[in-house]
């Protein structure tokens, strides 16, 4: 099996030699950071559609995360094109980062489309270094089809414990690797190293529920499903949210 997957690595690396090409000579990161954005915000209009059901139930009780000061703080990790605004409940406090200033402009339409949220300010930076939101600051940090591209998600799961206050959540909705024994992990194998590098560092075969139940939280509810979306190799997905 080992074999048959690095044959098949190889013929599709062959395939897409000039991608790699391009991220040997140092080209491939900076075209990647200005495509990725254009394709999110198509691929998050499809997603929506397809997973409008699953978010509504994820974030049905944002609204018990409420602190003392009566409105809902809520801090956004990878927020990308805005796509969960709209799920939020209205009158809540929006703080938005992401790492990819490209993302800005379709950022700014999506708040313009959803005047029920009060947006607190963007953030240009990773959800690992957050230095600019103070300890126990939030009582809501939501984070979604984003752990598969952090650098690392024990350091981003450490930086969500230190914004959260005490008897703050954090919700999360992440695709992850499919059950070893079936047809999609195997393909995920194959086509991860170009995957990777297609789609800005996103990882096919990451077991993220793992650093999840290992982060320093009191309370997790986790729910692994099968996401009914077209690109079977996303499908495997978890969803829930955990306490601080």
């Amino acid at each position: 099996m080992a074999l048959t997957i690095f044959i098949l690595r190889l013929f599709v690396c062959i395939l897409a030699f000039p991608v790699f090409l391009l991220n040997t000579l140092g080209l491939w990161n900076q075209i990647c950071k200005k495509w990725f954005p254009y394709f999110m915000l198509r691929f998050t209009v499809r997603y929506n559609e397809q997973m409008a059901s699953k978010k509504r139930e994820l974030f049905s009780n944002l609204q018990d995360f409420v602190g003392p000061s009566g409105k809902l703080s809520l801090l956004e990790i990878g927020c990308g094109t805005g796509a969960n605004f709209k799920f939020y409940p209205p009158g809540c406090s929006v703080t938005c980062s992401d790492p990819n200033p490209n993302f800005e402009k379709f950022l700014i339409k999506s708040m313009a489309e959803n005047r029920h949220l009060q947006f607190e300010r963007f953030l240009l930076a990773s959800g690992e270094n957050l230095p600019q939101v103070a300890d126990g600051s939030m009582d809501v940090v939501v984070c979604t089809l984003v752990l598969c591209s952090v650098g690392s998600q024990e350091q981003i799961l450490q930086e969500v414990h230190r914004v959260l206050r005490p008897g703050g959540a954090f919700f999360f909705l992440e695709h992850v690797a499919a059950e070893s024994s079936t047809w999609i992990y195997f393909w995920q194998q194959i086509l991860h190293p170009f995957w990777y590098l297609l789609f800005d560092g996103c990882h096919l075969t990451r077991e993220s529920w793992k650093a999840l139940e290992a982060a320093p939280f009191s309370k997790l509810k986790l729910q692994h499903f099968q996401a009914p979306l077209s690109w079977k190799l996303v499908c495997p997905h978890i969803c829930g949210y955990t306490m601080k």
